[in-house]
């Protein structure tokens, strides 16, 4: 939506608090968050695909189908994963300890937790640092949550616009983390948005699958899909009179500035994926369908040659085409075309040549790269944001515990 700015700043949103503090669960840095609705507000989220989740999954899985919700409680650090029943009971432990100390229903808190698979949550650290986290919480508190709720990121990744609907103005925050065990089969590894736009749990539900199919199922770090993921969105209502209408020209603008905001933080997160030096988008045209394009999009940009390629500088178009072929999907060699960093490197079945392969070389100095492969075929499209693979990514990795 061309009227839509995303920018990469945190904003007051009429109707939510957030905060983020050390509670004690890692040595120094902040591990809990809490983003709370003043009022019930609309709620829907997306979560893991995978056969394997966490108990703080499996509790907002259930809860999240009331369609409404005072807000969400994060500890990074530990994830809560393969713990049994034990898990499922301190999740809900967890989410009462919020409950309590922001004066809700346990049903109303949603949880989150990330970190190490495999170790219980230390419930007594959570029981003294979410009080402390309720009296923290801020309308300028989502900066502090961003921080609190990363594990192997760099950096916080915030997004933020704020546009007209109608004569109304409208705010849409977001935050998420992610760098490592990233393609997700529905949403990535955290993130929260809130908004304050009056929209109902059912549109609300249903323009965040739409969104999340679009951007953050369109991310892939190393082809791993996490126990953890979800995606949880929130409305206070609190700057528009009347909800918005399914199908109305206003629905489609707010659903289109979420997306603006998610594909911002998609792209933040495949820029920082573990070890990452360069954000690469995978753009495949001219398939046959598009999950013929999605398939091929998505062997492009997890191919560890096409990775370590990118990161070496090295415009290599047999790795590419090679791909496409190990997915088995039909290409025309004569209409076929290749460009790495906007550069033909592959055209009419044949190398462009080596003054084009000097231009690529060049354009892969460059932070964000483009791989456009058309297939000349049909009308199918797809992209996926990914990124290079360094020797970093197998330090962090090699040192990593479950």
């Amino acid at each position: 939506m061309a009227n839509v700015k995303v920018e990469r700043v945190v904003r007051p949103v009429a109707g939510f608090r957030a905060a983020g503090i050390h509670a004690g669960i890692k040595a120094q840095a902040k591990d809990l968050a809490l983003i709370v609705s003043d009022a019930p507000a609309s709620a829907a989220a997306v979560f893991t695909r995978s056969t394997v989740v966490g108990a703080p999954v499996e509790v907002s899985r259930a809860r999240v189908r009331s369609g409404r919700s005072r807000g969400v409680v994060v500890n990074s650090g530990c994830s809560n994963v393969a713990m049994g029943a034990r898990g499922i009971r301190d999740a809900k432990t967890m989410a009462r300890y919020a409950a309590q100390a922001i004066g809700c229903d346990e049903a109303e808190v949603l949880l989150a937790s990330t970190g190490v698979i495999g170790e219980p949550l230390p419930l007594e650290v959570l029981r003294r640092g979410i009080p402390q986290a309720a009296q923290a919480l801020a309308e300028d508190g989502f900066a502090d949550a961003s921080e609190a709720i990363r594990t192997t990121d760099t950096y916080a990744k915030v997004a933020s616009a704020v546009f007209r609907l109608g004569r109304e103005t409208v705010t849409i925050q977001g935050i998420a983390k992610g760098a490592g065990m990233i393609e997700p089969n529905m949403a990535t590894m955290l993130s929260f948005l809130v908004t304050d736009a009056k929209v109902s749990p059912a549109l609300l539900r249903g323009a965040l699958r739409r969104v999340a199919d679009a951007t953050f199922n369109r991310l892939s770090v190393d082809g791993e899909t996490s126990t953890s993921d979800s995606v949880m969105l929130f409305a206070s209502g609190r700057s528009m009179q009347t909800s918005l209408r399914a199908g109305s020209q206003q629905a489609k603008q707010f659903e289109a500035a979420l997306q603006a905001v998610c594909e911002d933080l998609v792209r933040q997160l495949a820029r920082d994926g573990e070890g990452a030096t360069k954000l690469l988008l995978v753009d495949v045209r001219g398939a046959r369908s598009a999950r013929e394009a999605d398939r091929a999009a998505r062997r492009i940009g997890n191919s560890m040659l096409v990775k370590t390629a990118v990161f070496g500088g090295d415009p290599n178009w047999g790795r590419i085409l090679q791909t496409v072929g190990a997915a088995r999907i039909a290409w025309h060699p004569e209409r076929t075309q290749i460009r790495v960093g906007g550069v033909p490197v592959f055209v009419r079945g044949r190398s462009a040549g080596p003054a084009a392969r000097k231009r690529a070389e060049a354009a892969l100095r460059a932070e964000e790269i483009e791989i456009r492969v058309d297939l000349g075929r049909g009308p199918g499209e797809a992209r996926l944001f990914t990124c290079d693979l360094t020797y970093e990514y197998i330090r962090v990795n090699a040192d990593y515990t479950t």
